[in-house]
């Protein structure tokens, strides 16, 4: 009985020492894993340009001023890029507005949605589109992802592929669309689609003279999806990365209050980016922060007039501190972005637009801006 009780016990110890040898293997494999982990966080920072290389690029370029490009007949980025959409003939009627004032360059918004669904198709959009640019002598931003929504329907805070809601008259932006959608940001397990979607995009363009920047994300975080978006926005960084494309990368600023998440953007962009739409005093003190990073700036949202962001005293500081930028609207459309944010059916028109330049039938809203944005681009010209 002595040795049965012996045998049991040595076959005890074995069993807890074999569990304990096991544990310790599982930490190791974690701890590894983890390590990989970090290392591709930090893989971004290790091969963004450096300090020289950002600036001496941005110093053969000409003084960039341009704007936010929506056609007048989509409702949304989704709905531009849709087939029924699409009109090559009416793009390039407004962008040949856009040429006469003198802008060099335009950013506009890819949605993941119509990729998805049929790539050849959307990338031969794209091709079509950028050679509409080129013929007009504007260089293109593309923006990869978008966190933003104005509509009233929960249903808008994911896109889907088909007919977008109708203008509800009154309602700034009342249709629009984020990109890729808030539940696919929510979802990590989601994206692999997401990953195939950046280098499909970069892969195909990356030494493509016409693209100028790619600006991989507009307003990452909005609408509560901070945690969410900033584990994504470092994953997307490092897909944009591995697809090594000639031109610069980019995620502009645009919530002075996500110290973290701002923080990860200004330290793994080429170039520094952000989105200002107050006075000039503001706008001023904004451009002495992001000085500190030695790096070209380029503002990609400006332009409200009821809150002080105006030509006649913002142009003269981009112009000053030789920091680009691009206001947000040419034609007034489906957008109704003329509207406040926050207006809503009933409040009428507002006595002073916020965004764009031109009416649906291409006159001017205010020709003195038009001929503001001529002198201080003709200033600016290079030979």
């Amino acid at each position: 009985m002595k040795e049965i009780r012996k045998k049991l016990l040595k076959i005890k110890n074995v069993s807890a020492m074999s569990y304990i040898l096991m544990m310790l293997l599982i930490v190791v494999i974690l701890f590894v894993a983890s390590s990989q982990d970090l290392q591709s966080t930090n893989y971004d920072v290790k091969v963004r340009w450096s300090e020289e290389k950002a600036n001496e690029w941005y110093a053969k370029q000409p003084w960039p001023c341009g704007f936010n490009y929506i056609p007048a007949s989509a409702i949304s980025y989704t709905e531009m890029w849709m087939p029924y959409c699409f009109n090559p003939d009416s793009i390039d009627m407004e962008l040949a507005l856009a040429e006469e004032i003198g802008f060099n360059c335009l950013r506009v918004v890819l949605p993941f949605i119509v990729w998805e669904y049929d790539p050849n198709a959307f990338k031969k959009r794209i091709e079509t589109f950028l050679r509409i640019c080129e013929k007009r002598g504007i260089k293109v931003m593309l923006t990869l992802f978008d966190d933003c929504t104005f509509g009233k329907d929960q249903k808008l805070k994911d896109p889907w592929y088909g007919k977008q809601p109708e203008v509800l008259k009154g309602w700034y932006a009342n249709g629009w669309t984020p990109s890729p959608g808030h539940s696919m940001v929510r979802e990590p397990n989601s994206w692999p689609r997401l990953e195939k979607y950046v280098k499909d995009i970069i892969t195909l363009f990356k030494d493509d003279n016409r693209v100028w920047i790619w600006d991989l994300y507009n307003e990452p975080g909005l609408a509560g999806l901070r945690v969410d978006t900033a584990s994504l926005v470092l994953k997307v960084f490092t897909w944009a990365r591995e697809s090594v494309p000639s031109q610069p990368l980019t995620i502009g600023v645009w919530n002075w209050n996500e110290k973290k998440l701002n923080a990860i953007l200004c330290n793994h962009s080429d170039i520094i980016t952000f989105h200002n739409y107050s006075n000039a005093d503001s706008l001023t003190r904004v451009i002495d922060t992001l000085k500190k990073y030695n790096r070209p700036i380029i503002n990609t949202e400006w332009l409200n007039r009821p809150e002080g962001s105006i030509v006649s005293t913002c142009l003269p500081v981009f112009q000053k501190e030789n920091v680009g930028c691009m206001h947000w609207g040419l034609v007034n459309g489906k957008t109704q972005t003329h509207l406040h944010w926050g207006w809503r059916p009933g409040m009428g028109e507002p006595k002073v637009w916020q965004h764009d330049l031109f009416n649906n039938d291409h006159t001017a809203y205010d020709k003195k801006e038009l001929i503001l944005f001529r002198k201080y681009i003709g200033q600016n010209m290079k030979e």
